[in-house]
């Protein structure tokens, strides 16, 4: 009985890596999408992906019959979500246009330290030496891709791709506490991407700029694979626990490079490649030592 419960733990465990493997690939798709359509300005691009994400989330919660009430001291916190993701992914956006599509990708994936940063301040979560030496590694990693320096003019988009992964890290702070007040998942995301969309159409109503039908296309397939990320990635944190499999959603950089070089041509340098080591090593450390610390508490 006790190898048959073993074998369960690890077929879900196997479903749980597979999944947030698809997720990756499903948002290095939505970047790779994002560039693919053309000189559309970053802000109109979020409201098509969010527009979609906001569809598929609503359809979830109409087919489940899950309510959209939100506790009133739960109102802050979404708010928080909201404009933080908001943030985020409008950076992230325009440091894909701007930057290689690689190195736009491992900057977004700089919001797992700024969410241990922001645990710190914004929930009172204790920081290790530990950790805070896992995030000095990373941003160390970052200065590798962002090369600061005044000659270099990819600096600004790098930095903005940097603000991009502090704005998703107080989102997913925000969304761990409202899971821990019993928010459902499709809830938060349909909620964040239709604020999202109403955020920006102010902007979109003053600089709309017109589109063809080829960009209009890939723009909504931003936005499933974008959906199609959200969903998966949700997946597999039901098959196993975010400490044992979150190092594998890093895995989204490789397949931006490849899709970056396949489709656009782009080769990173070799301070890029340093960069992506030093994130990935300390995301891959951080993920041991949670993984010890489970076993051992």
């Amino acid at each position: 009985m006790e190898r048959k419960n073993n074998d369960y733990k690890q077929e879900h465990y196997l479903y749980g890596v597979l999944m947030i493997i698809l997720s990756a690939f499903c948002f290095a798709c939505m970047n790779v999408m994002v560039r693919l359509a053309g000189e559309i300005p970053s802000v109109q691009k979020s409201f098509f992906r969010n527009l979609v994400a906001a569809v598929f989330a609503g359809m979830i919660i109409w087919r489940k019959q899950v309510s959209l009430h939100v506790k009133k001291e739960a109102g802050v916190s979404m708010a928080a979500r909201c404009i933080f993701g908001t943030i985020g992914i409008l950076c992230n956006f325009y440091a894909v246009d701007h930057l290689l599509v690689a190195d736009a990708s491992i900057l977004n994936k700089l919001s797992p330290f700024f969410a241990i940063i922001f645990s710190y301040l914004l929930l009172k979560e204790r920081i290790t030496v530990f950790q805070a030496a896992c995030v000095g590694t990373a941003f160390a990693g970052c200065l590798f891709i962002v090369k600061p320096g005044f000659e270099n003019t990819a600096l600004l988009p790098a930095m903005i791709g940097v603000g991009g992964g502090l704005g998703a890290g107080i989102a997913y702070t925000m969304v761990r506490k409202l899971g821990a007040m019993g928010i459902k998942g499709p809830v938060i995301v349909f909620y964040f991407s239709l604020s999202s969309c109403l955020i920006v159409t102010p902007w979109i109503l003053l600089h709309f700029a017109p589109m063809s039908f080829r960009q209009l296309f890939i723009l909504l397939l931003a936005g499933v694979c974008a959906a199609g990320g959200q969903f998966t990635i949700t997946m597999a944190y039901t098959y196993a626990p975010a400490k044992k499999i979150s190092i594998y959603d890093y895995s989204q950089i490789i397949f931006a490079t490849v899709l970056g070089y396949v489709i656009f041509g782009e080769i990173p340098d070799l301070y890029s490649f340093v960069g992506y080591g030093l994130i990935v090593a300390a995301s891959l450390v951080m993920f041991v030592y949670n993984c010890r610390n489970e076993r051992n508490g």
